[in-house]
């Protein structure tokens, strides 16, 4: 017994000994002597020069919390100050690292285990300049010798801090030069309180930009989801991020918030990111959590967009997007992050696009040979002229708003603004839209609207494309091939029951009207904006009104300054009842002729033939009325239309002028390609008076409207 005790004395002895050896030898030991090997050993193993250039020195003190004999026995706190890692030589910066300091201690006990614990590791003043080449070469990654076999040794490091940070980074390949300080918080900020925040700052950024209020931006049920997700609402922020820089030529600004480093090591535990940028004219901001975040594993948050025009998230996003007036959204997205396949999902989201709502879910998949945005949208009330930017429209101030560099020349009617086609081969699209109902000037018949679009290798499909009007439908197909140079463009229309008395809701005599419009168009054509595709077109138009009126109220809906003149000249003041109108026209390289053309009226019947030069902008149409019987004015004089659809010039051949107008009743056909890239319209069956209509419904039933391949002329 004696013995044994006085060998365990023996050893614990030894051991005591030996704790005070090493003890006595780090606190005394040159640690400076060693810097030359570690130094070499360092730069070794990541394939870059390592150096602390400063003093490396050691200490001992107990480690804080523990108890027992892990409580007694002091632990070392190693420092090294002024450490650099250089960078690569192609780099511009020469350092890809400096540190003022390095400190960190070492649990003792695991050693004998093989097990390397750092509980903590702290960063004095770290700066790194991370840099990627035009051709994908960067300075963050290292190039490791080859691994020999799994390493005896097990290094943990449980958390990193820093007092205040700095990182540059300029990336050739996206475009993008920033500098981010980083800074920690001091005290947490749990998420309830980072969520309130970015939600006020976010919807008050929505008002500036569209002028909607919070209310106007309907909640849904996943904001109220986001709220109470236990997940996020245990998260803590502890640092901030300030960046600031360019982004392909635009100026970025960006505040951000994260969780503390320690929860990088835990792949399955979420990590807290929220942040508020501006890209140019575009303001984003998101609050949730990232899981996985060293892999990138997956994205949840929410999610705010609001700018300029929706065609400018290209450059940040990837997704293709049309111009649109200024807008705001918010919703939720989440993302499955992988190399090359993730997947984001932008569900119940709302929105302002200009003054109309919009809501919907996206999903937008990177995986593929090439992307592919697809989903539903909805808007409840679509106001007309936030349609306008879609085919170039507006003012050359809100074209110069939303970053339009084309002006419309002042003489032209047509939009000339080019359709980004370019960008139309960067992704795939399948997406519905529905309008329920499109807010309008009174003098505007349009009632809602609903299309399927997809865009598949760079060719973009409407299909269907259906607007409710007058009590009736324009119904439409709509292809545009942009893998062409230049685009390729087919247009199929039809018109059915578009009741007078609602297509022109203003002019009360119509109210009485039963009268209905029915048509039909097919045209091809060649060019990259709305006013090249009209300037190229080929094929035909159909039309015919029967059973209507007409007076000078009616023609000037028409909106192009011929008013009402020529009917009170040719049918005085009384409102003057339609058996029919049919019009067979055919449109040659831009230019629409009239093949046949006629009013067919109670006191009349006016045929109009000549063309309009959709090329030139320019009308070249006469106006022939034959009169019935004896009537208290004359019917002598042809009338013309001459001039530019800015500017139309009406006029006389001969006589005293009896025209101001007249030229409208054959322009308003017209009226829906200009505003619309020729939504126009023709008979289906008719209503018309036999005896009166026979022969002209005769002439348009010989054969429905056709057109010759894009790019091919009608002749």
């Amino acid at each position: 017994m004696r013995r044994g005790r006085k060998i365990l004395a023996w050893v614990l002895g030894i051991v005591v000994l030996l704790v005070v050896a090493v003890i006595l030898f780090i606190a005394f030991f040159d640690w400076n002597r060693l810097k030359p090997t570690i130094n070499e050993k360092v730069s070794e193993a990541i394939g870059r020069p390592f150096a602390i250039n400063g003093d490396l020195s050691a200490s001992w003190s107990r480690e804080p919390g523990e108890g027992g004999l892990v409580g007694l026995i002091p632990w070392p706190h190693f420092t090294a100050r002024d450490i650099t890692v250089a960078n690569p030589e192609w780099a511009k910066d020469k350092h890809f690292a400096t540190l003022e300091t390095i400190q960190f201690r070492l649990s003792p006990f695991p050693l004998i285990a093989h097990r390397i614990v750092v509980p903590e590791i702290r960063l004095g003043q770290p700066r790194m300049a991370l840099q990627r080449a035009k051709n994908g070469d960067n300075t963050w990654t290292f190039k490791l010798p080859e691994s020999t076999g799994p390493s005896e040794w097990q290094l943990e490091l449980n958390a990193i801090a820093f007092d205040k940070g700095h990182i540059d980074f300029s990336d050739a390949t996206n475009q993008i030069v920033m500098g981010i300080d980083v800074t920690p918080l001091g005290k947490g900020i749990p998420f309830d309180e980072i969520m309130a925040q970015q939600e006020k700052d976010a919807r008050a950024q929505a008002k500036k930009t569209t002028g909607a209020s919070a209310k106007t931006m309907a909640k849904s049920d996943a904001d109220e989801k986001d709220r109470q997700d236990q997940t996020k609402k245990s998260q803590v922020y502890q640092f901030a991020w300030d960046a600031k820089g360019t982004y392909k030529k635009s100026t970025v600004s960006a505040k951000a918030r994260t969780g503390g480093v320690l929860a990088l090591r835990d792949a399955a535990r979420p990590f807290p990111v929220q942040a508020d940028a501006r890209f140019g004219d575009t303001h984003i901001a998101f609050v949730g959590t990232l899981t996985d975040p060293v892999n990138m594993g997956a994205l949840d948050v929410r999610l705010w967009f609001s700018g300029t025009s929706m065609s400018h998230l290209y450059d940040l996003t990837g997704v293709t997007l049309p111009d649109t007036p200024p807008f705001a959204t918010e919703g939720h997205l989440k993302a499955n992050l992988k190399k090359g396949a993730s997947v984001f999902t932008y569900e119940n989201f709302t929105g302002r696009v200009g003054g109309s709502d919009l809501g919907g879910s996206l999903t937008f998949d990177t995986g593929g040979a090439r992307p592919k945005l697809s989903g539903n949208l909805k808007s409840n009330q679509l106001l007309f002229a936030d349609l306008a930017p879609l085919v170039g429209g507006g003012s050359d101030e809100e074209k110069a708003e939303r970053g339009d560099a084309v002006k419309q020349p002042p003489d032209k009617v047509l939009p000339v603004e080019p359709f980004k086609t370019d960008r139309w081969n960067a992704m795939d699209a399948d997406v519905t839209f529905t309008g329920v109902k499109i807010v309008h000037g009174e003098r505007l018949p349009f009632e809602n609207v609903s299309t399927h679009l997809i865009m598949k290798d760079a060719v973009l499909t409407l299909d269907p494309l259906k607007f409710g009007v007058a009590g009736g439908t324009v119904g439409s197909n709509m292809r545009l091939d942009g893998s062409k140079t230049p685009m390729r463009g087919g247009f199929n229309l039809g018109a059915r029951h578009l009741k007078l008395k609602e297509l022109f809701p203003t002019f009360a005599p119509m109210q009485t009207s039963f009268g209905e419009l029915n048509g039909d168009a097919s045209l091809t054509a060649v060019g990259n904006s709305p006013a090249a595709l009209l300037g190229s077109s080929n094929g035909e138009v159909k039309l015919l009104i029967n059973d209507g009126a007409i007076s000078g109220s009616l023609l000037e809906l028409a909106g192009l300054n011929v008013g009402s003149y020529a009917v009170t000249k040719l049918f005085g003041d009384d409102v003057v009842k339609i058996n029919c109108m049919a019009a067979d026209l055919v449109a040659t390289d831009g230019v629409m002729e009239s093949r046949l053309f006629a009013f067919d009226t109670e006191k009349a019947l006016i045929n109009v033939t000549g063309n309009v030069n959709f090329r030139d902008e320019k009308l070249d149409l006469d106006i022939v009325p034959h009169t019935k019987g004896f009537r208290l004015f004359s019917l002598r004089s042809p009338l013309y239309v001459h001039g530019t659809f800015k500017n139309p010039a009406p006029g006389v051949h001969a006589g005293p002028l009896i025209l101001r107008a007249g030229g409208a009743a054959a322009l308003a056909v017209f009226a829906a390609p200009v505003a619309a890239l020729g939504a126009l319209a023709v008979p289906e069956s008719g209503k018309a008076d036999a005896t009166q209509c026979e022969p002209l419904l005769d002439d348009l039933k010989r054969s429905p409207p056709k057109a010759p391949p894009a790019g091919k002329s009608a002749r």
